[in-house]
């Protein structure tokens, strides 16, 4: 979306309203054809696995009592995890997402819909490409429904027709779209088992940054975020989720993006003033050691009810 509607990122194309679309559809058909590639080829001697990953944040009714705001915060989620786990666990794209691009792109006069489709093949070509799945996860936010005037240009932020919002009490210690709120994570892992006949799931990414300018050792604010965190998957693990493993996004300081080396996601501090880049560790590395090491939480009275 960054890189083919925005330009924000890498490559730095905009087309609104199109080009996340057809980039994404490029995608799912690249993937499952790697996938097919790897099953004929190789996994009968290699008893090896292949998955997508995706990132997904979480999207939660302001209003649960209202349908309107359920509805919304459904379309939030369909929007972004669904879009692409969809095709490849259940054969084609979301329906709210079929019906919400195709309605708008009939009203622009547009006569096909700017969400491509899948053919009869490619669809069950695509189905079960997945042996498990990736999934990256950050943040949360409360959404509602918001209705976009037709006469600006289509994007696929206005195609849901929905508005994010945040709690102010939510502690954002990094970036201002990461705001640290565990409970959405568990709830993530739940719709997935079951949306998608509950997978076998490996978080890949889920932490934390802070900007540059408050650089420090002691950061407390990435234990606790990682402790909130990994005490919700734990819960979604009470809950029968099928999640197999966890890796805490990152273990170095690094090139974020267009944000170059402005946030630091890292459990070690990198030095980049200093030509030979040495590293420390913040105190977050030494309690996530202890984590892994004891596959767990090493102090039972951390873990919350």
């Amino acid at each position: 979306e960054k890189g083919y509607e925005t330009g924000e990122h890498a490559p730095g194309v905009k087309l609104s309203g199109c080009g996340a679309y057809k980039a994404a559809h490029h995608i799912i058909k690249t993937h499952a054809k790697v996938w097919h590639s790897y099953n004929t080829t190789w996994r009968s001697e290699q008893q090896g696995m292949v998955g997508i990953s995706l990132t997904s944040g979480w999207g939660e009714p302001v209003d649960p009592h209202s349908q309107t705001d359920r509805d919304a915060a459904e379309r939030y989620i369909q929007f972004h995890l669904g879009w692409f786990a969809n095709p490849i666990y259940r054969g084609d794209y979301p329906e709210i997402m079929k019906n919400y691009v195709g309605r708008k792109s009939a009203q622009q006069g547009l006569g096909t819909s700017r969400l491509p489709t899948f053919s009869v093949q490619e669809k069950t070509y695509i189905k079960g490409t997945s042996d498990f799945l990736g999934i990256g996860h950050f943040t949360t936010r409360y959404v509602l429904q918001k209705s976009f005037p037709l006469l600006q240009p289509s994007s696929y932020h206005t195609d849901p027709d929905l508005a994010e919002l945040v709690d102010p009490k939510w502690p954002a210690p990094g970036p201002n779209w990461l705001y640290s709120v565990p409970w959405g994570f568990r709830r993530l892992l739940n719709f997935i088992k079951t949306q998608y006949g509950n997978p076998l799931i490996y978080v890949t990414e889920n932490g934390v940054s802070e900007k540059e300018q408050c650089a420090q050792l002691c950061d407390e604010w990435r234990i606790e975020y990682l402790k909130g965190y990994i005490n919700e998957m734990l819960k979604a693990l009470n809950d029968g989720v099928n999640v197999k493993g966890y890796t805490a996004w990152s273990l170095l300081d690094k090139f974020e993006w267009n944000k170059g080396f402005s946030e630091r996601f890292g459990l070690y501090h990198v030095d980049l003033r200093n030509k030979n880049k040495p590293r420390y560790p913040k105190a977050s590395a030494d309690y996530y050691k202890r984590i892994i090491s004891a596959n767990g939480f090493p102090n039972p009275e951390e873990v919350m009810a």
